[in-house]
């Protein structure tokens, strides 16, 4: 199966505990482009069997263009949780699966194969489950950021700090300052490389502090300026932050309109000078992107 063509856009995505249908209904009821429904992390070991049960009743509840923006977080799949995580969600018809702890192409292509028996079994289309992947929260999953290209079914790619931090046995994963050491910066910048190589979308990951607006917004803005097209929230209040730092102004539109504009002006022409410098293709290239993630031709 190849990977899915359709262009993927999402600015905000929302985790929300499989255990606890309050705040999944809640995260639903939100401004969340996408809502997470987690099996890993927010779930105690002994509460997976009850959570599992739980986000199926929850998404059969919803209709189908509801549940196209419910997508869950697995558990990994060289634990023992994820074939039953499989089996109980996607008889209900989950937009997408987030494959946390990501070892390379081959846990895709793998998770692809899982997906497209339990569709098949539930009598839903082939390939309909999207897939975002966590890429860097192992060591080894550091190496193979740039090998998920034409991975099947994968339109996101994202990264994690907490957990590399325990891979590598570090006791913190931050400078004094508060901002990420070296190796999660790095972590940072394989994970929108390996999307780019891949053509898909890269995805911040989260800021555990949920009560720093300011510190999430001014955070938000940057790596958009970096590349990435969107970021993992763990709280509601950070929704709205994040929807607005990653949708174009309306003066980042004219001028990227503008741009457009002046080549359409001149066919063939490879630079043109332009308020004192000089733009080439890239520079078009990127004004396209910027009108279409806008929402204009």
């Amino acid at each position: 199966m190849t990977s899915t063509a359709e262009p993927f856009s999402a600015r905000s995505w929302l985790f929300a505990p499989g255990d606890s249908e309050r705040k999944m209904e809640k995260a639903a009821a939100g401004p969340a482009d996408i809502v997470l429904l987690d099996l890993e992390d927010a779930v105690a070991e002994e509460g997976k069997p009850k959570s599992r049960a739980m986000i199926s009743s929850f998404l059969a509840d919803r209709s189908p263009e509801e549940r196209g923006r419910l997508w869950v977080r697995i558990n990994p799949l060289d634990g023992v949780h994820a074939l039953a995580d499989l089996a109980a969600v996607i008889p209900a018809g989950p937009g997408g699966i987030m494959l946390p702890k990501a070892r390379g192409r081959a846990d895709v292509e793998l998770l692809d194969h899982y997906l497209s028996a339990l569709e098949v079994s539930a009598g839903r289309e082939r390939g309909s489950t999207k897939v975002i992947v966590l890429v860097t929260e192992t060591a080894e999953g550091m190496f193979t950021t740039g090998t998920y290209q034409g991975a099947p079914r994968m339109v996101a790619m994202t990264w994690g700090a907490e957990d590399l931090a325990d891979s590598v046995g570090a006791s913190e994963n931050r400078n004094p300052d508060g901002s990420y050491g070296f190796t999660y910066e790095l972590a940072r910048s394989l994970c929108l490389l390996g999307a780019a190589a891949a053509g898909v979308a890269p995805v911040e990951t989260i800021q555990g502090d949920f009560r720093d607006v300011e510190g999430l917004r001014k955070r938000a803005e940057r790596v958009r300026r970096d590349g990435y097209r969107g970021m993992l929230a763990i709280h509601p209040a950070q929704v709205d932050v994040i929807n607005a730092a990653f949708t174009p102004t309306e003066q980042e539109l004219a001028a990227a309109q503008e741009i457009v504009d002046l080549f359409a002006a001149r066919p063939g022409v490879g630079a043109i000078g332009h308020r004192g410098a000089m733009l080439d293709r890239p520079h078009l290239a990127r004004a396209q992107e910027l009108l279409a993630s806008g929402g204009r031709a």
